[in-house]
């Protein structure tokens, strides 16, 4: 059975970026190591999203305490479904993704808000415990810095690694591997340095990446 493989991109300037350059690499090693690796793109910033809001809003919180939706919201609400339904879809994951404001761009977090849904992606136990549903899937991020933020002081100012691993992990998604290319802004050598590093990086583990995604991930 083929790989399915989601690359969320989340970066205005799509594959043309410092990111893209290196998800970009990955994806094509991971091609080589995957004859029936089947890639779907999801560009954030053109994609036409279903909002969180509105219809919307009014139909998770009547699905969360059990009442039935009117066609007018069910039809709504659908959109959010098969959004859900086309992540859910994936076996593997790649997110690219600059930081913006030490955080992750609008449009990742406006994916993540429709797609995070009780009943879905997560649930509530007997005890009111969440329980992530989402098992058996791998992720990489592949983000871009304008700084370096892997040594203190700086590294106190990244929010969003913790943010990604929290949010992921608490659906399910416990296997997750970061890429950082930085320092992106300082000098056009350090980033060209850095992104040169990314990718032989990627190119060298994608292989057994890929392997690995095809025993069970942990839960």
């Amino acid at each position: 059975m083929a790989t399915r493989l989601l690359h969320v991109i989340a970066t205005p300037r799509g594959l043309a970026s410092t990111t893209g350059r290196v998800s970009s690499a990955l994806i094509e090693e991971l091609h080589q190591h995957h004859d029936d690796l089947q890639v779907t793109t999801l560009d954030l910033f053109s994609a036409d999203l279903p909002a969180v809001a509105g219809v919307n809003i009014k139909s998770k919180y009547a699905l969360m305490t059990g009442q039935p939706l009117d066609d007018a919201a069910r039809s709504s609400w659908q959109e959010i479904e098969e959004t859900i339904a086309d992540f859910l879809a994936a076996d593997l994951y790649v997110l690219t993704v600059p930081m913006w404001n030490f955080s992750i761009p609008y449009a990742l977090k406006y994916y993540i808000d429709a797609i995070v849904q009780p009943g879905y992606l997560f649930a509530y136990d007997e005890n009111g415990r969440p329980q992530g549903l989402v098992h058996g899937r791998r992720m990489v991020c592949v983000t871009s810095r304008g700084g370096d933020y892997s040594l203190p002081p700086m590294a106190a100012f990244d929010h969003m690694e913790g943010y990604l691993r929290a949010i992921f992990g608490f659906v399910g998604i416990t296997d997750l591997r970061f890429v950082h290319v930085q320092p992106c802004d300082v000098t056009p050598e350090l980033r060209n340095a850095a992104a040169k590093a990314a990718v032989a990086d990627v190119r060298a583990w994608a292989g057994s990446w890929v392997q690995a995604a095809d025993e069970p991930a942990p839960v």
